[in-house]
């Protein structure tokens, strides 16, 4: 497991459209998961540790930050090939026993991932009304281990990005497991 870290916000970066399956057999893109306010894209995966240690809060967060105006969506891009527990069936499974209040998606070909520049999971992209890039920072100070008490980050930037249509200029990157990339079969 490699532990990589997000690129800084490239503010007013326009969210790429996109067309995936979810894991209830619907094809979504931004127009489906957008909310009034904004965007947040969660990529995500089955198997990280880091994604494992922060899906109860996702789930709580996303709900709230829907509430507000922010639709929500999650990508998964891996390769199974090598990570049998990111599988479509085990995408479908893990949604279905977290409960999750917003769309799963799978990236097979992983060109969603490498059009909004995704590194690792979890990678936040928080958008605002316009589906301009507003935040690229972590949900919180956890790693693999919750931190009680932790400033939640990602919900005070989207919250504000909800209110005034801007992201806050300090951010700190998430931090997780690298993307699985396919091998290049052009090589």
């Amino acid at each position: 497991m490699v532990s990589t870290e997000t690129p800084v916000c490239d503010f007013g970066r326009p969210a790429p459209d996109f067309a995936l399956r979810s894991t209830e057999d619907r094809v979504l893109g931004l127009a489906d998961v957008r909310g009034e306010r904004g965007l947040l894209v969660m990529f995500i995966c089955n198997h990280c540790p880091y994604v494992k240690a922060i899906r109860d809060r996702l789930v709580a967060t996303t709900a709230e930050l829907r509430d507000l105006g922010i639709g929500s969506v999650a990508i998964m891009s891996n390769d199974p090939t090598d990570y049998p527990e990111d599988s479509f069936e085990n995408m479908r499974r893990i949604a279905r026993e977290e409960r999750f209040p917003f769309p799963y998606l799978y990236d097979e070909t992983q060109e969603v991932a490498r059009r909004y520049g995704a590194v690792c999971t979890p990678d936040f992209f928080g958008y605002n009304a316009d589906l301009r890039l507003q935040y690229r920072g972590r949900l919180d100070a956890s790693r693999k281990e919750p931190v009680p008490g932790a400033r939640r980050e990602l919900f005070e930037a989207m919250r504000e990005v909800a209110r005034t249509g801007q992201g806050p200029q300090d951010q700190i990157p998430s931090i997780g497991c690298s993307i699985k990339w396919k091998e290049d079969v052009r090589a």
